[in-house]
């Protein structure tokens, strides 16, 4: 019974750090493809846009 235990526990072990990895993995995509808040909150002056519309 204790091999039921361990293998179990094991089984575990190798769940938690493949969802490390896939966290990790995550974190880094979303990293790569942030956009840096200056660049969202940046204004177009209204004479240029209007420009665009003409």
């Amino acid at each position: 019974m204790s091999e039921n235990s361990s293998s179990g526990s094991r089984g575990e072990q190798v769940q938690t750090a493949e969802r490390e990895a896939a966290k990790q993995r995550i974190l880094a995509l979303a990293e790569a493809e942030r956009i840096p808040a200056e660049e969202t909150t940046r204004a177009v002056p209204a004479r240029r846009w209007r420009r665009g519309q003409h």
